[in-house]
């Protein structure tokens, strides 16, 4: 092992206030059999306050969650906010994960100890809440404690700032400098929650708060027809989703909610699940079989921070076998529906969707006469760009992006899985008590706007020639755009790294974006594909969106085999361009 190493891990120990974590380093630098590799990769650096705040392995080091990490990133936090917020309150909120609470507290007591007023979940808190909760009560920030659906080792740190979204630059570059100048994480200031609470810095947020969100949720729906009888089979897959989810339910008028009794409680063991991750194989099996049992007419299941919603159906061949929707398909319904189903006289209506979903909102929204929109990947993205346009006179109806992340309306400024549910919920009950299904909308919508099939592909590189060789193939798609991808013409070229889409006519016009090294090809027939290195992964990512029109004589499941082999063709010829 490298001197330097060892020196790091023993500085690490000396100044840190967690006597686990502490224990920790000690038995790794005593083991025999220590990987130095572990050790530096504990010690590559700072883990990296970015993508609305902080991810990673729970664990002892600089480069994983731990509560040193976590006090001076909170104390980073305090001293911007007291330096640009109008409000110097926080909302703290916790998930089920292991470290969670504890997490939340240490957060709750720098902040205190800085005179930060902090409002702190008395219970813990899906993430929709907690965002719910920094608007509603106007506060500067907030902090959920959260890793939303990665496995049971990571945890993480997430920030709202004051509008109730996640944080953009430059507020989150600014609170990571703070960060830097924090002082060791055993000298950062802290009071006890008591101490917080009798100094009257520190309330709980409870039960007034779910009532005011749940009220607000009601709001977003009809509340009258439909028949609100049907079978529902919910899974918040061990997380925290299961108390409001079900009041939600109930409150309108769906008396039949079946929760999966093994994953009814949050559990950051995640014992039933490989992966709490509702789009990741199996992790709904548990739902399905208890749906097969109770013939359930709807299958819908929440991540364990409650920000996502998934969603599966009774095939139309038989009704013990289920058909779940990806997260696109769940869009395209949920956004056809608030704007065709219900009843609306603004004028300026507005829908919005990242720029790796699929266009198919766009298209519904364009022949509706609404104004659509395309942000970066990142809810944080949709809900800033829904508030620059509601100050154009906008009115903000739906967001969506294709990782099972939907909001509704303005009531929370980021993906809300629980109201998702109730409105998809609302959508299921209006077509059975016309006879018809949600199924048979998403092939009316197919057959009018077009069939649009999505997909992913991810190459990872490793290491740093990896990195060099994901560079050098961006730089190389930038100054050499294909003209062809296997049959499809090229017809114009997005890149939101020069803010600049280029057609092959010779048109160009600005992107209204913020920069980013991403890629997007306009293909012929209205099909797409998008590069895009990953953020947070040694990887870069395609994405590929086929449009093909239905014809009168086929079945939907014909259309889609066209479809299929359409994909195939399209990503094998990008493979040969990129490879």
């Amino acid at each position: 092992m490298r001197g330097d190493l060892r020196a790091r891990a023993e500085e690490w120990i000396a100044h840190d206030p967690d006597p686990q974590t502490q224990a920790e380093l000690r038995r790794l630098l005593a083991s025999s059999d220590l990987s130095a590799t572990d050790l530096a990769d504990r010690f590559a650096g700072p883990l990296e306050f970015g993508t609305a705040g902080l991810r990673g392995v729970i664990g002892a080091g600089q480069n994983r969650m731990n509560r040193a990490v976590v006090l001076r990133a909170t104390w980073g936090l305090a001293r911007h906010l007291k330096e640009h917020a109008a409000n110097v309150t926080v909302v703290v909120g916790c998930d089920g994960r292991r470290m969670s609470r504890e997490f939340a507290e240490d957060t709750a007591c720098v902040l205190a100890a800085e005179g930060v007023h902090v409002f702190l979940s008395s219970d813990l808190a899906p993430t929709p809440l907690v965002a719910f909760a920094v608007k509603r009560l106007g506060a500067g920030a907030g902090v959920m404690v959260t890793a939303s659906h990665n496995p049971p080792e990571y945890n993480g740190y997430k920030v709202y700032w004051g509008n109730g979204a996640q944080i953009v630059p430059p507020v989150d570059t600014a609170i990571a400098a703070w960060i830097e100048r924090a002082p060791h994480a055993r000298d950062v200031p802290r009071v006890s929650v008591e101490e917080a609470r009798a100094r009257g810095l520190l309330e709980d947020l409870g039960e007034p708060m779910e009532r005011a969100y749940l009220d607000a949720v009601a709001s977003l729906e009809e509340r009258s027809g439909g028949d609100r009888s049907i079978t529902i089979v919910y899974t918040p897959l061990h997380g925290v989703g299961a108390k409001l989810a079900k009041r939600a339910l109930a409150e309108a008028g769906f008396s039949r909610v079946l929760v999966v009794p093994e994953q009814e409680k949050p559990d950051g063991a995640f014992p039933t699940v490989a992966f709490p991750n509702p789009e990741e194989k199996g992790a709904m099996d548990l739902a399905f079989s208890l749906a097969q049992k109770e013939r359930a007419d709807l299958v819908m299941a929440n991540d364990p921070d409650a920000d996502r919603l998934a969603a599966a159906v009774p095939s139309a061949d038989s009704p013990t076998k289920y058909v779940q929707f990806t997260g696109n398909q769940v869009g395209a319904l949920l956004g056809h529906y608030l704007l065709t189903e219900r009843h609306s006289s603004q004028a300026k209506r507005l829908v919005i969707a990242s720029n790796v979903s699929s266009p198919l909102l766009g298209v519904i929204a364009a022949k509706l006469g609404v104004r659509y929109e395309e942000t970066l990947t990142g809810f944080k993205w949709i809900a800033n760009r829904a508030m620059d346009l509601e100050r154009d006179g906008h009115v903000f109806v739906f967001g969506y992006e294709e990782a099972l992340g939907y909001t509704v309306g303005d009531v929370v400024r980021d993906k809300d899985g629980i109201s998702a549910a109730v409105v998809f919920a609302e959508l299921a009950a209006m077509l059975r008590a016309r006879g018809q299904t949600v199924l048979g909308r998403l092939e009316a919508i197919y057959r009018e706007h077009g069939l649009f099939l999505s997909s992913q592909v991810n190459v990872t590189k490793k290491g740093v020639d990896g990195a060099s060789e994901i560079r050098a193939l961006m730089t190389r798609l930038r100054t050499s755009a294909p003209s062809l991808v296997g049959s499809h013409a090229v017809m114009a070229v997005s890149d939101y790294e020069s803010q600049e889409r280029r057609g092959t006519d010779g048109t160009k016009g600005p992107l209204h974006l913020p920069r980013a090294n991403v890629l997007a090809f306009e293909l012929s027939g209205g099909s797409r594909i998008i590069a895009r290195p990953s953020g947070t992964e040694p990887k870069i990512k395609f994405y590929f969106d086929v449009r093909e029109e239905m014809r009168p004589e086929e079945s939907l499941a014909e259309a889609e085999t066209r479809a299929k082999g359409t994909m195939q063709a399209l990503a094998d010829a990008w493979t040969r361009l990129v490879s």
